[in-house]
């Protein structure tokens, strides 16, 4: 390289086209899995007596044909981008919470209390209802990293169960009258379901239907995604949790306090999914009341968005943008005849498509390296002697001539530690010539 003149720059530019475990190889590999998901796609819904051109052009007219399809769909993008990126952070330090579909209904909970409740006059009422969602679900959330500190719960388990205790906790909400259910007016029958939040309580939205319009949520979301993707990549804390992630034992050498790092992780999770459930209650993607099915599944959805977006929070951002025009067409294709729960087969072949890749290369590249023979490095030697033992030499004639010159009784001479020069021989030792022999043979 430095031949041809290129700089440092230059050299790590190379370095990064130069295909490796994440590059051209994995990227082939998606583009054909994706081609593979859309085939069996198109195949199922010709197969339940469907036309895939037809649901193809109703997924694009209410998604993306118009402004307002549009709107629509961006709606859809601010909950799915905020659970995606709270999955991206409890994934990072290894506590993986896969229980937001529970912590969207906790905050959406926790938002409609405050709102219905409290009296409070000006947009202070909107930054309370979303403060209180996000304490809300990130308590919520705590609860299952306390289980796993004291008492040894898994917090997959812990995370999944407890969404069904918030589903129960819902409902008893909006069914029971000193709680959250609605207003009786005259004798009509009163749902299972709360009174809307008022005008003060709501997101804002610019531009006026038909036009584009993009909702105060999506703004949020987009910053909420950029800052903590920022906070993962360029602080001490984003190390730290990265660390944990992936050696627990060395972070705890390391002084990383892993418990406390890896449950703040998990609180954080939670908080952005009870964030998406005031999102939910306070943007025109709903009726703006608590109900028990008011997440619609966006919970299970933005899981999925951070497992496609392989945990990286600016990268779930286009991914999210693509599930929620999933979510928007969905709608229509029930005027093509095409059962309109296709859309979540369709979403499932999508994740398989674009995780299984790496996935698949990367067991087939350590199974190439495992059955690769290992080279030698180095020529085995001969192991060296101990310090102060004598080197192994042959008998030389002068040391023969030595033996033969030694007085009768006298011992052997006991050879010395190994010394880089012989000693000087006695001028006045008689058979000097032979003792200087038989002491450079010990030392050869």
């Amino acid at each position: 390289m430095a031949t041809l003149g290129i700089d440092g720059t230059g050299q790590r530019l190379l370095r990064r086209l130069n295909p490796g475990p994440g590059g051209w190889q994995v990227g082939l590999a998606t583009v054909a899995t994706v081609g593979v998901a859309v085939g069996l796609s198109a195949l199922l819904i010709a197969v339940t007596g469907g036309s895939p051109t037809a649901s193809a052009k109703a997924l694009y007219q209410g998604s993306m044909a118009s402004p307002a399809a549009w709107s629509t769909s961006l709606l859809y993008v601010a909950p799915l981008l905020l659970v995606a990126v709270g999955a991206c952070v409890s994934a990072r330090s290894g506590f993986f919470n896969i229980g937001q579909e529970g912590q969207v209904l906790i905050g959406a909970l926790a938002g409609a209390w405050v709102g219905l409740r409290l009296a409070v006059p000006g947009p202070l009422l909107l930054v309370l209802v979303l403060l209180a969602s996000v304490v809300g679900a990130g308590i919520w959330a705590g609860l299952s990293a306390l289980m796993y500190r004291f008492r040894g719960v898994n917090i997959v388990v812990s995370t999944m169960l407890m969404t069904f205790l918030a589903q129960q906790l819902v409902s008893f909400a909006v069914n029971t009258p000193w709680l959250l259910q609605e207003s009786r007016l005259g004798r009509g029958t009163l749902s299972p379901q709360s009174n809307p939040v008022p005008e003060n309580a709501r997101l804002a939205s610019l531009g006026d239907y038909p036009n584009l319009q993009l909702n105060g949520g999506l703004v949020l979301a987009v910053v909420v995604a950029v800052a903590l993707a920022l906070v993962m990549a360029r602080t001490r804390w984003g190390f730290r949790l990265k660390m944990v992630g992936l050696n627990p034992a060395t972070a705890r050498h390391a002084g990383v306090r892993v418990g406390a790092l890896g449950g703040i992780a998990l609180a954080i999770s939670g908080a952005l999914a009870g964030l998406a459930g005031a999102l939910l209650l306070t943007s025109p993607v709903s009726t703006n009341r608590l109900q028990p099915g008011m997440s619609l599944n966006i919970g299970w959805d933005g899981l999925l968005v951070a497992l496609v977006a392989r945990n990286n929070p600016l990268l779930a951002i286009p991914v999210a943008v693509l599930f929620g025009v999933l979510r928007a067409g969905g709608s229509f294709l029930a005027a093509t005849g095409v059962p309109s729960f296709l859309v979540d087969v369709v979403k499932a072949l999508l994740v398989l498509a674009f995780v299984a890749p790496p996935v698949v290369i990367g067991m087939l590249r350590r199974r190439r390296l495992a059955d690769e023979p290992a080279t030698p490095t180095s020529t085995p030697t001969a192991p060296a002697a101990p310090m102060g033992a004598p080197a192994p030499t042959a008998p030389t004639a002068g040391s023969a001539e030595a033996a033969g010159s030694a007085p009768a009784g006298s011992a052997a001479p006991v050879p010395g530690p190994r010394t880089t020069a012989p000693p000087p021989a006695d001028p006045g030792d008689a058979g000097t010539a032979g003792n200087k022999d038989a002491m450079e043979g010990r030392l050869a």
